[in-house]
């Protein structure tokens, strides 16, 4: 269901770029807009995974600098039947995690220090899980191009109001309607490109309930990791706030605009449906075998 939605909201997408390209009533501007948008993304869907490393500062970690951490992640990988991701640890007091590269086979994964030293054995699994799902299901891909729609529509409708108003034979709407393409169109992609990367958290919770096969770790250490992000500030996140959507929790402190704009869904929402999870699967709240 969550990936089906995926689809549509991509599809909504593409109709709105489609739909402001006739618009503007021309396809020169609208074939310049994209490709710029597109060669630009696909810049950084290529170098995503060394710049967001870079931003981090993440350090990249073995078997001798950091074993456990290490032999957790490939018993997690050869769980989620993917190969072994690049292992980082960005040294940073939230605790954290996020996934990055353009396949499974060009992956890394990076834990923060505060993630490491806040955790307990079972909800780093969990959390680590979830990160490892996220590779298996190409979200990096998948936010890659939804990534690539919204930059074009923001730039089309910038061509809306310089082109668009200058004629009503080119623009229907004449130009009140450019420039509320202006303004509306890069709110509707916005919303939808959180939307998108709202319906992959769930997607890879659920994943990572599967490959760790204990759903609670996962919600025991979102709602751990939750609280301790409300108090402790991410100095690297905040400088770098379009990197949000990549962390298990956004690392943002809140504005003022509420769940509208949130890159995900609230951690209430996820316990709940992890907690509902472990019930089908007729697990109780306690620790597993993985100590």
């Amino acid at each position: 269901m969550n990936t089906f939605r995926t689809g549509l909201l991509m599809a909504f997408m593409t109709g709105l770029f489609v739909a402001i390209g006739y618009l503007i009533g021309g396809q020169t501007g609208m074939v310049i807009a994209f490709l710029f948008a597109a060669g630009t993304n696909l810049f950084a869907y290529w170098n995503s995974d060394k710049m967001v490393l870079r931003m981090y500062g993440a350090q990249e970690v073995d078997e001798h600098s950091a074993p456990e951490f290490v032999h957790l992640i490939q018993r997690l990988s050869e769980n989620a039947g993917i190969p072994m991701p690049k292992v980082y640890i960005a040294q940073n007091p939230q605790p954290n995690a996020f996934a990055t590269g353009r396949n499974p086979q060009h992956a890394a994964v990076c834990a923060t220090t505060g993630l490491l030293e806040r955790l307990s054995y079972e909800e780093l699994a969990g959390v680590m899980a979830h990160e490892l799902a996220h590779v298996k299901n190409r979200d990096t891909l998948i936010m890659t191009i939804t990534a690539t729609l919204a930059g074009a529509i923001s730039m089309l409708a910038n061509f809306a109001f310089f082109f668009g108003g200058r004629s009503d034979r080119n623009n229907p709407l004449g130009p009140f309607g450019a420039i509320l393409i202006m303004i509306l169109a890069p709110l509707a992609a916005t919303l939808v490109q959180l939307a998108i990367s709202r319906t992959r958290e769930y997607e890879a919770d659920r994943e990572g309930a599967m490959i760790s096969g204990r759903p609670l770790w996962l919600a025991s250490a979102l709602q751990r990791i939750s609280a301790n992000v409300q108090r402790i500030d991410n100095v690297d996140a905040e400088r770098n706030p379009a990197t949000a959507h990549m962390f298990i929790i956004n690392p943002l402190h809140g504005g003022g605009l509420g769940s509208l704009f949130a890159t995900h869904p609230s951690t209430e929402q996820r316990v709940s449906r992890l907690q509902a999870m472990a019930n089908e699967m007729g697990q109780a709240p306690e620790r597993g075998p993985w100590s």
